[in-house]
């Protein structure tokens, strides 16, 4: 029981937790799976026994509570039960009482303050003899200050070996240790630069890229842990560059190569993040390497099946930079139509044409790309933005043909709504014909049904009758038989319900407790719009059909 004053106000913990996480919180705190740390005037530190023992820590007083945890449902979800637990046991152990200065942190801090210093040395270098990054961390805090430049390197450099060492594939459960020693050698490199080793740190920081990019291909990094330590080796790299001052023209090449060659793109759009490093002289080698490289690549057009190549979107990129920085459009505009290999590659220019205010130039790219592409499969992107640009240029019967071509041939819902908004009532009624058309030439099956797109229709144009009847002799998904249904409560009830009891039947055959609580929504959702005997009918009838799903029936009440 908590004291009548509480250091941490109950509601609103349980309001920041809800309910369940709460409970949860309050079971830990009941187990005893909780050990005070630190208690000072701002906030509580506590480790807690879970899954793996958690770093917690609960600041605030009363109804203001904040606070982190280490455990991965703080990072996805915010306020965890680990959290509540360190909260209810500050309330059981020291309420509002103040005791600042209290738990075992403290106990040990008092403790070590009465051992003499050679007492705490060799206590320290025990530590370090059992564990390798203790004992890697005071290696290189020993070595830093005595040593000359070459020395420095070279024990920092076996050091960021050692950290990086894979020895054999490691598991998602053992990357999150893996990283975090991996992370604390990359402290040491931060430190480098204001501590004058600025020089190093530049090498050391671009051997640590090397060495984790290489220890990626062993790791399961499904949380992207590698990706966060790559970026930070890259800011220490550039941070550590602005001081050094590197030569820029190699500096170029050296960064040009990395974002050219480079698996994990550490180094992607190097010449802008290096801007102010590279100065003039080192931008203009990094523009002649790319327009080079540039000059190599074939234009690439026409609808032959050509493998991917990354170098033509990197390398645009890289050009597209300087020729933004020059002002030339015209050269920016080359750059985006050398490879006019997909109906999506001429969308990207005639969309960079408009938005740059030549909407002819678009115009004409656009229609290009649907000539060139118009046997392949249908870009509805480049058929809507084509078909705009012809209806602002005045050519409606023209913006009217290219979109009955799109749906003759790839119907959406998309291009019918475009369609009628061109062509009217008329437009409206043909179309329809041409999909009621179509679903004689393609029969339901188990895995397709080509009426749900006529459903769609006709329920975005508030049709519902005929929706219905076209459910009723085509036959539609259930998907879209909801969709229908959501729109149609009011008008059609009776079809809405029978669709709702062929989900609420078909969620409760899933048997999972997240699909039994949507159910019961949906059933509960059902009472408004029918009698209160016939809902209380379903409900029994439920009740019949699924009585040996316990969880189900304790929702149904």
């Amino acid at each position: 029981m908590a004291p009548a004053q509480s250091r941490f106000d109950i509601r609103a913990l349980r309001d920041l937790a809800g309910d369940k996480v709460f409970d949860r919180g309050q079971a830990y705190h009941r187990d005893g799976q909780v050990e005070i740390l630190a208690v000072e005037p701002g906030w509580v530190l506590a480790r807690v026994a879970g899954t793996e023992d958690y770093r917690t820590k609960v600041a605030g007083c009363g109804e203001d509570i904040a606070g982190e945890c280490s455990c991965p449902a703080f990072e996805d979800w915010g306020f965890c039960k680990h959290m509540v637990a360190v909260a209810l046991t500050a309330n059981a152990d020291i309420g509002d009482s103040g005791a600042e200065g209290t738990g075992a942190l403290s106990r040990i801090r008092e403790h070590l303050r009465q051992r003499g210093v050679e007492s705490l040395v060799e206590m320290i270098v025990g530590f370090a003899e059992r564990d390798p990054m203790l004992f890697r961390k005071l290696d290189i805090a020993a070595t830093m200050p005595c040593v000359d430049a070459a020395t420095l390197t070279r024990r920092l450099s076996t050091a960021i070996d050692s950290a990086t060492r894979t020895r054999g594939f490691i598991d998602y459960g053992e990357v999150g240790g893996w990283a975090s020693g991996v992370d604390d050698l990359l402290d040491t490199l931060a430190e480098l630069t204001p501590a004058g080793h600025a020089a190093q740190a530049v090498e050391l920081a671009e051997h640590a890229i090397d060495r984790i990019e290489t220890a990626m291909g062993e790791i399961d990094d499904s949380d992207g842990l590698c990706g966060e330590l790559l970026a930070r080796a890259r800011d220490i790299h550039l941070a550590a560059a602005r001081v050094a001052r590197p030569d820029p023209v190699q500096l170029a090449r050296d960064l040009f190569a990395r974002e050219m060659d480079g698996e994990y793109d550490t180094f992607y759009r190097a010449c802008r993040v290096y801007e102010g490093v590279l100065g003039e002289p080192g931008l203009a080698e990094y523009r002649r390497l790319a327009a080079e490289a540039w000059a190599k690549l074939p234009p690439r057009s026409g609808r032959a099946e050509r493998p991917f190549d990354g170098r033509y979107g990197a390398l645009e990129d890289i050009l597209d930079f300087f020729a933004e920085r020059d002002g030339d459009v015209d050269a920016r505009i080359a750059l985006r139509a050398k490879d006019l290999s997909s109906p999506w590659s001429y969308l990207q220019v005639a969309e960079f044409c408009l938005a740059q205010g030549r909407p002819d130039e678009a115009l004409r790219r656009a229609e290009e790309g649907l000539w060139l592409f118009e046997d392949a499969q249908l870009d509805e992107r480049l058929v809507a933005f084509t078909a705009g640009l012809l209806t602002n240029a005045g050519r409606n019967d023209d913006a009217e043909r290219v979109l009955w071509r799109a749906l003759g041939k790839s119907p959406s819902l998309k291009l019918y709504i475009q369609l009628v908004a061109a062509g009217g009532d008329a437009a409206r009624s043909r179309a329809i014909e041409l999909l009621r058309a179509q679903l004689v030439k393609q029969p339901s099956t188990q895995w397709r049904q080509p009426a749900d797109l006529l459903v769609s229709v006709l329920s975005h144009d508030k049709a519902f009758d005929e929706a219905w009847a076209a459910v009723r002799d085509y036959g539609a998904s259930l998907s879209a038989r909801e969709a229908l249904a959501r729109a149609s409560e009011t008008s059609h009830p009776r079809q809405t319900l029978e669709v709702y009891a062929e989900r609420i039947d078909r969620l409760v055959d899933g048997g999972s407790n997240s699909a039994y609580a949507e159910a019961a929504k949906l059933l509960a959702h059902m009472a408004a719009l029918r009698p209160s005997d016939a809902q209380a009918d379903h409900v029994a009838a439920l009740k019949a059909r699924f009585g040996r799903k316990r969880n189900f029936m304790k929702l149904l009440g």
